[in-house]
């Protein structure tokens, strides 16, 4: 089950992740490790995953990467840049995360469920979780038309518009950070 719901996950974010390998076996190999599965809800569709994302508050995180795999998998050179990428990029507390605001993160559906509503199963599921006063979204593509669409459908708001550098280069123009208050 770790294997694929890591392999869910690399194909979400496969661009992202394109300069390491454009073949998602040796990502999902050197990611497979580091997922604090405790952290990954997942909706299933006859028995296999079809989406995932994490739920973090306070000082949680959602990965514990190790230096090994990722040189394994990726060679020493990648591999290290790919750790320290994980490292820098996917780990830490966002502003604003606390004890009674949750994060959610890591949205990702499988190709063959795409399009079906497995995501917002998922993420009503996720924002009905009792004890918290809000949850968020952080640093989302301007450019992902389909989750922002979704984000909004289910009632996130925009809060924060951070643009990018090097857009033209980089693809998209700004990361969008969403909310949504329950209480």
């Amino acid at each position: 089950m770790r294997r694929r719901i890591t392999e869910v996950l690399v194909h979400g974010f496969a661009e992202d992740f394109s300069f390491f390998s454009k073949d998602p076996g040796p990502l999902a190999d050197a990611f497979a490790h580091m997922l604090l599965l405790d952290r990954f809800h997942v909706a299933c569709v006859d028995g296999n995953p079809a989406a995932v994302a994490t739920l973090t508050s306070g000082t949680e995180q959602c990965f514990a990467p190790k230096w090994a795999p990722f040189r394994r998998h990726l060679g020493l050179l990648r591999g290290t840049v790919c750790y320290f990428v994980v490292r820098n990029q996917f780990m830490g507390v966002s502003e604003g995360v606390t004890d009674d605001v949750a994060e959610i993160g890591f949205v990702a559906t499988a190709p063959e469920y795409q399009g079906r509503g497995v995501a917002t199963v998922l993420l009503r599921h996720l924002i009905a979780v009792p004890g918290f006063r809000a949850f968020v979204l952080e640093e989302i593509k301007d450019n992902n038309t389909p989750a922002l669409g979704l984000y909004r459908k289910l009632g996130f708001t925009e809060y924060r518009r951070r643009p990018q550098k090097h857009a033209a280069r980089a693809g998209f123009e700004a990361y969008v950070s969403m909310r949504l208050d329950v209480e």
